[in-house]
């Protein structure tokens, strides 16, 4: 028989279970909450990478027909448009054949300039020669006529107005094809010349594949042929005689006059005669550097660098072949 002293002691222990029971019964709900938890954060990076995948193909899709637009908007030379017809060309260049680098030798460009030079300096011709491979080449005709208008070849007033004019050299892989464009100034100029003088430029490529006796081919036959239509236009000189006649002192007070300047001519050049008699002494026997600034040659080439050819007229063309 339980004495009143044990029940508590039952009762305690009843008590203590269900404390327990009910500690380990939240429990189990945390955890549960801890795995969907887990759950969904897996589910928001799956969800997150898909969204940025999408987004990256997004983009790609966007901007490849863009970059696919521009590499073909820029259009062959003969199928551009006014007022640049796709070209990028400087209208001022070191010699008459453009985009001979690769193609000709620095010998034969420099004796192309020196056969164009005087037919421009006799106003018979403004002549370029544009050399390009196939593949940048649409429509050739158009090719050299657009050439000439861009470079605004020909001379803008006068006699020999848009006297402008231009061959085009196409390279293709074992043969060069020739085309030109001419102003509007040179109609005596024929088709059938000019078709002569390229069939002769392509002719001379043949044996070697050289550039440069086409070149040199092409642009004899064209200096023989304009020069065989036009004369040179030469400015008339005044007459050297009168000039000098004139230009004579007359008077006591002239010849005076002229008698001073000689004087301080002769003065001037034996002062400079003495400042180099001077520096080149220093200069032998202690050095220095007070001469430096007064060299005995230029550092440089008289012509002040390069001559540079181009167009000055309106590149007025008429016809092209």
């Amino acid at each position: 028989m339980m004495t009143q002293t044990e029940k508590p002691e039952y009762g305690q222990a009843g008590l203590g279970q269900r404390s327990a029971a009910n500690i380990a019964g939240p429990i189990a709900p945390s955890n549960n909450l801890d795995r969907h938890a887990v759950r969904l954060g897996s589910s928001l990076m799956g969800v997150g990478v898909t969204v940025v995948l999408v987004l990256a193909f997004s983009l790609v899709a966007l901007f490849t027909p863009t970059t696919a637009g521009a590499v073909f908007a820029a259009p062959l030379c003969g199928d551009g448009s006014a007022p640049d017809y796709g070209f990028t060309y400087d209208l001022q260049q070191a010699h008459w054949t453009v985009g001979c680098q690769d193609y000709a030798s620095e010998k034969a460009v420099t004796d192309v300039d020196a056969v164009l030079d005087r037919l421009d300096a006799d106003s018979i011709a403004q002549t370029m020669i544009l050399i390009l491979p196939q593949a940048q080449v649409g429509n050739r005709v158009n090719c050299a006529v657009h050439f000439l208008r861009y470079m605004q070849l020909g001379l803008p007033a006068g006699e020999r107005k848009d006297n402008g004019f231009v061959f085009l050299i196409v390279v293709e892989p074992t043969d060069i094809d020739v085309h030109y464009g001419v102003g509007l100034g040179l109609p005596a100029l024929t088709a059938p010349d000019l078709t002569a003088l390229n069939r002769a430029a392509e002719a001379a490529y043949q044996p070697s594949h050289s550039m440069d006796q086409a070149l040199l081919a092409l642009v004899q036959g064209f200096d023989t042929l304009a020069r065989s239509k036009y004369a040179p236009v030469i400015s008339p000189a005044p007459a050297s005689g009168t000039t000098n006649q004139s230009s004579l002192p007359s008077t006591p007070l002239g010849i005076l006059s002229v008698c001073g300047q000689l004087c301080l001519g002769v003065f001037f050049l034996l002062l400079l005669m003495w400042v180099l008699s001077r520096r080149v002494t220093f200069n032998r026997f202690g050095g220095g550097s007070w001469g430096a600034g007064f060299p005995l040659g230029g550092g440089g080439g008289g012509r002040g660098g390069p001559s540079l050819r181009g167009g000055g007229g309106s590149g007025r063309s008429g016809r092209g072949n």
